[in-house]
């Protein structure tokens, strides 16, 4: 009867964990982990073709998490742009980039090929880690949906945003946005499920979603430049 009590008590235990994956040690199981995933995804793309591509960049860039990558992506027919930054946040639908002055967003679809930068290590230092709590995996073990809920990072990392929301949760942020016929500059204002809605002093521009090819943050000077070039270009006009 003691031996049940105890059984009991440590299943209501806070610090109490789940058995064990695998049978083999922890290191063989990783590798076989990793090997399964890789098996499945690549059956997956090769029954549907219309998802190799989403799925192989997000494999990808969930392999450089933190660490410096070049994609190169389409703007229109023939005409290219080369962009190098640190995998910052993976979505469902695009790739977000940050360097030292801006971050960029890129839809998947809009993607050529994607690298890492030559010379670059491909793995990542201790430096680019965030360190949570000694607890976390605990935490997320025993209480995962009110541990995730409340950190924006586990958000991101756990649940895939679409270019539509993450976009939203930038309002008010001041952009450069790309596609295949013309340049808009602007301050986020709304977005829905189709399309983003950006204000220039008292215009407004309506983008739609499928549209975009390539999104960056703006800082003031640049955006007041290209401001007086396009008033130039249309008084000459």
């Amino acid at each position: 009867m003691r031996e049940g009590n105890q059984i009991e008590d440590q299943l209501k235990s806070p610090s109490s964990f789940s058995s064990p994956t695998s049978a083999v040690s922890i290191e063989e199981t990783r590798i076989l982990s990793e090997y399964i995933n890789q098996k499945n995804l690549f059956n997956v793309v090769n029954r549907d073709e219309t998802r190799r591509k989403p799925l192989i960049l997000k494999q990808f860039f969930k392999m450089k998490r933190n660490q410096e990558v070049v994609v190169t992506s389409v703007l229109e027919k023939d005409v290219t742009v080369t962009t190098e930054g640190k995998v910052s946040t993976i979505g469902r639908d695009f790739i977000m980039l940050t360097n030292l002055k801006k971050r960029i967003w890129i839809p998947y679809n809009a993607i050529e090929t994607a690298n890492i930068p030559f010379g670059f290590p491909s793995y990542s230092n201790t430096h680019q880690h965030f360190i949570y709590d000694n607890n976390l995996q605990q935490k997320l073990v025993l209480q995962f949906g009110e541990t995730v809920a409340k950190r924006e990072a586990l958000i991101k990392q756990f649940f895939e945003e679409t270019l539509q929301t993450n976009l939203k949760s930038w309002s008010g942020m001041w952009i450069e946005v790309k596609t295949a016929n013309e340049v808009v500059y602007g301050k986020i204002i709304e977005t829905t499920k189709k399309e983003l809605l950006v204000q220039v002093f008292k215009s407004k521009k309506v983008i739609a979603l499928d549209d975009i090819r390539f999104i960056s943050t703006i800082g003031i000077i640049p955006l007041w430049r290209n401001v007086l070039k396009s008033i130039l270009k249309l008084s000459i006009l």
